[in-house]
């Protein structure tokens, strides 16, 4: 495991977002995404799309305001938070286990950086119905990475917790719920951080193209005033 990060200084660019499209897949309960032509060059001789999702579509951040009443939205965030040093771990998990602290242990040094990317290899599986079966953290794990100094938790899966109520994983995911509704029984890695005033980064990609240790990443949500989260583009310098 590296002991340093990469340094951004004349190195490439590695894209770690998902780009988001018209129909594509949501957590269950999410608003859909629809993006379509509002304005053509034929007949308006512009070219402009409407968009419409909701703010945890594709690659996102989730401010603490996703679950704790009166946590920070993400007018509060700044970017220092969400820039730097960041721990990719690989971790070979199969489909619905929680990962425990015992298990994770061993993948850390004795102390980590601030952000800490979760690796399950679950990327490949976006848009299926196995997308919804991904691995997840046990409360234990995650409470023992913020006693290791990570304040930003984010994965390649639909979520650090397991998803509960998986249903359809087709692109036609109804209005309903959401993931905050009762964060402390059913999200309780979302409980960990965001209660403790940290933040979660969800459907990463391409994280295996990293090797395991630390990078010089960066987190740049949509800058949404006072939301509870936002799409974002993530960007690691190999």
């Amino acid at each position: 495991m590296s002991s340093t990060p990469t340094s951004p200084a004349g190195a490439g660019l590695l894209d770690l977002s998902r780009p988001v499209h018209d129909a594509m897949m949501v957590y269950p309960g999410d608003p859909s995404v629809a993006l379509d032509p509002a304005l053509t060059l034929g007949d308006d001789g512009v070219a402009v799309a409407r968009l419409s999702c909701g703010t945890h579509t594709g690659t996102h951040l989730d401010a603490p305001s996703h679950t704790v009443p009166g946590g920070r939205t993400t007018s509060e965030i700044s970017l220092e938070e969400l820039v730097g040093p960041t721990l990719v771990v690989h971790v070979e998990a199969d489909a619905g286990q929680l990962v425990t602290g015992q298990q994770l242990e061993p993948l850390l040094p004795g102390r980590v950086p601030p952000r800490v990317f979760l690796s399950f290899g679950w990327d490949t599986f976006f848009g299926t119905d196995r997308a919804l079966e991904h691995p997840g953290l046990s409360a234990e794990a995650a409470a023992l990475l913020w006693a290791r100094g990570m304040r930003v938790l984010g994965t390649d899966a639909l979520s650090p917790d397991l998803t509960q109520g998986a249903g359809d994983a087709g692109d036609d995911v109804p209005d309903g719920g959401t993931e905050g509704d009762d964060a402390a029984a059913g999200f309780p890695v979302h409980a960990v951080v965001l209660g403790r005033d940290g933040l979660i980064v969800e459907n990463l990609t391409g994280l295996r193209e990293l090797p395991a240790g630390e990078h010089h990443i960066g987190i740049f949500p949509m800058p949404l005033e006072e939301c509870d989260g936002a799409p974002a583009r993530v960007v690691a310098w190999r």
